[in-house]
């Protein structure tokens, strides 16, 4: 279980997340101020650190912590891929925003100015994350080991458990702020769902050059969303107009991505025609024909 095609196609805001992530942390971790980035009373109510609050969001406090971090970062950008860059740059934003609003009230609350209570990193993103994970990505394969039952979704859970109960408290309490972040997004809470960023930002991070993390191999027709229905090409061009459709043939590489997004293969031609074969704008397009 991947997550769908390998790297960071289709998934730009997610790639500079990670890099973003993985530079912090290296960063810090060489000046050996890693484990000094935990926000405290101090950092909010004392001599604010405008800087801290910032770094918190992006830097993990040690290595065990970066590898399951940015392991599941990365497993999550099949969520990037279902619902668009522009609205997952929303999700982003609500998820980091609301759960340093949580941790700001509980250190206020607690009033402990001797140690920093919380630990670094965007532990409210990851776990926000794990609500979609849990109520839209289907179990796909069952087995067991010693007599106990398992999934292929299970890897994912416990690669998440050892993230929670990485710092015990000092992570604990990150982790469950973002869970309620993620519950609040999933029910839609004022409306945040229909939410979303120009198509400009996720343009601009699909133009940045990274280091490349795989290639993205022509994806099954199987639906790895779980929640995407089926597409007609009339239903594509009923809110298309023919006329306004390229003749830019797609390549099979784009059609077999959207098709692992649950799209008709048809409809998936259709719309990458329209967006002169740019994934994102298909997979926009192709998500308001079915708003429509």
């Amino acid at each position: 279980m991947n997550g769908g095609p390998s790297g960071f196609h289709n998934a730009p805001i997610t790639r500079a997340f990670v890099v973003a992530s993985g530079l912090f942390t290296v960063f810090f971790g060489i000046q050996g101020r890693s484990s000094k980035l935990g926000l405290s009373y101090l950092d909010i109510f004392g001599k604010f650190r405008l800087w801290k609050l910032i770094v918190s969001v992006f830097s993990f406090s040690s290595t065990p912590e970066l590898m399951f971090g940015l392991y599941l970062l990365y497993y999550f950008r099949v969520f990037e891929r279902q619902i668009g860059s522009n609205k997952y740059s929303v999700f982003i934003l609500y998820s980091v925003t609301v759960s340093l609003l949580f941790e700001i009230l509980a250190l206020a609350i607690l009033k402990d100015p001797a140690v920093n209570l919380f630990t670094s990193g965007p532990y409210g993103l990851i776990f926000a994350s794990f609500v979609p994970f849990f109520f839209d990505i289907p179990v796909s394969t069952r087995f067991r080991v010693f007599g106990v039952r398992f999934s292929d979704k299970s890897f994912i859970y416990l690669a998440g458990l050892q993230l929670l109960l990485s710092s015990w408290k000092r992570s604990i309490i990150p982790g469950i702020f973002g869970v309620v972040c993620g519950s609040l997004y999933h029910l839609n809470v004022f409306s945040i769902r229909k939410a979303k960023f120009p198509e400009v930002i996720a343009s601009f991070f699909s133009r940045i050059s990274w280091p490349s993390m795989g290639s993205p191999p022509a994806a099954p027709s199987r639906n790895i969303v779980g929640n995407a229905p089926p597409f007609t090409a009339r239903q594509v061009e009923r809110n298309y107009p023919s006329s306004m459709l390229s003749a830019t043939e797609p390549t099979e590489d784009s059609i077999g991505t959207l098709v692992s997004m649950g799209f008709d293969r048809n409809s998936a031609r259709q719309a990458l025609v329209q967006a002169r074969n740019d994934v994102n704008v298909a997979t926009n397009i192709l998500l308001e024909a079915h708003a429509h």
